[in-house]
């Protein structure tokens, strides 16, 4: 039963989009059915928790892989080259500073 609500719970919301209320929802729905008990309502809503984190991690790693390859694709410089070359811009007028004193 319990695997039967969870695949019901992670097809029909979206493993991404489970919200603590959401989970804590309907586990106490069917816990108030008497289809589980509160142990096992506590279970699901914990296991079901874990696996929403791991979903929405795996979402954003892979949402951040893909801006990175679109970025690459525009040969946009970086921030870290662009104040790479402030210092190195400030470096030489200041050698050119000292140079003309």
């Amino acid at each position: 039963m319990i695997d039967l609500v969870k695949k019901t719970m992670l097809t029909g919301l979206g493993l991404a989009s489970l919200t603590k209320e959401k989970v804590e929802e309907v586990a106490k729905a069917f816990v108030e059915k008497g289809k589980m008990t509160e142990q096992e309502g506590r279970a699901l809503v914990d296991e079901l928790l874990a696996r929403s984190e791991e979903s929405k991690e795996e979402l954003k790693k892979q949402i951040e892989e893909r801006v990175q390859a679109v970025l690459a694709k525009m040969d946009l410089a970086k921030q870290s080259e662009v104040d790479n070359l402030k210092q190195e811009v400030a470096a030489l007028r200041e050698e050119m500073t000292n140079k003309s004193e």
